[in-house]
């Protein structure tokens, strides 16, 4: 364990000592007074609004919150490498791929819609200028409301926005880190990141290899997916994985993150250079 808590610590001080220190760094919206919260709207490129799913199965082998380790990671590069200004995370979302697992959720995607669409209108009016949506879940899966919200404040407001999705921080260099046949969820370098997020809480003991058994689609279109308890279902999962954790990380994991890393701060900078409506 000693030589793990090493390993861990040389390779976030690496992934740290590779990231410029802004001259004003970024700021957690709770961490401030309100007259600090109100100049620090006026002045921050802009507002971080982070969701991260706190209680979503992910294998027999890892936490219910790894999403939002994820999140918090990336919220903290962010906080550390630029002037923005992190809002209050999201903890609570709509995932129906998972909801036969235990976990907590808002079911009704409607409700979340309007849940994430108040909370960013709120942000606005006090005085955020651009909004990014975190979402350390699927662009397909919890992306999809996200964008929603993020097309109807940006209308609505005329407020710039973006969504950022776990996959929108996938490059070639990060697939090519798997070694597994397949994988999307619990796999091998989501199990590999955590390995480096939050060790004490993933047990490798019992990871286990599950591609599943509803075929692949060798056709265009949007197919859903499922993680089912329902034997009777071609997407019945037992363990609720799908890939090969096994053959997780630590060294996987720090290099995922640090791609991760470099795509989700270079998407912030380009973004914090998009023009706004005349007046903002």
């Amino acid at each position: 364990m000693r030589r793990l808590a090493v390993t861990l610590s040389s390779g976030l001080a690496l992934l740290s000592s590779q990231l410029a220190v802004p001259a004003t760094p970024g700021v957690y919206l709770g961490d401030l007074s309100w007259p600090e919260a109100e100049a620090r709207f006026k002045q921050a490129p802009l507002v971080i609004l982070p969701f991260g799913p706190a209680a979503k199965e992910h294998g027999p082998h890892l936490p219910l919150n790894a999403d939002a380790k994820v999140m918090e990671y990336l919220c903290d590069q962010a906080v550390q490498s630029l002037p923005v200004v992190v809002a209050p995370p999201i903890l609570h979302g709509w995932f129906p791929a998972f909801r036969q697992f235990p976990g907590t959720e808002v079911d009704d995607g409607t409700v979340f819609i309007k849940y994430v669409d108040a909370v960013a209108r709120s942000l606005i009016g006090s005085g955020a200028r651009r909004i990014v949506f975190l979402n350390t879940s699927l662009s397909k899966a919890s992306g999809l409301p996200l964008a929603m919200v993020a097309r109807d404040v940006r209308e609505g407001t005329g407020t710039p926005t973006l969504v950022v999705s776990w996959d929108d921080l996938e490059t070639d260099e990060y697939r090519a880190l798997e070694t597994q046949t397949q994988g999307t969820h619990a796999d091998e370098i989501e199990t590999s990141i955590q390995l480096v997020l939050q060790p004490e809480l993933v047990h490798m003991e019992k990871a286990v290899t599950d591609y599943g058994r509803e075929p692949g689609k060798a056709y265009a279109g949007y197919r859903p997916g499922l993680f089912s308890r329902d034997p009777r279902d071609p997407a019945y999962s037992e363990t609720g994985v799908f890939g090969d954790p096994t053959k997780a990380t630590v060294e996987k994991g720090l290099k995922a993150l640090a791609i991760m890393t470099a795509e989700w701060l270079k998407a912030l900078r380009g973004f914090a250079e998009t023009p706004m409506r005349s007046g903002k």
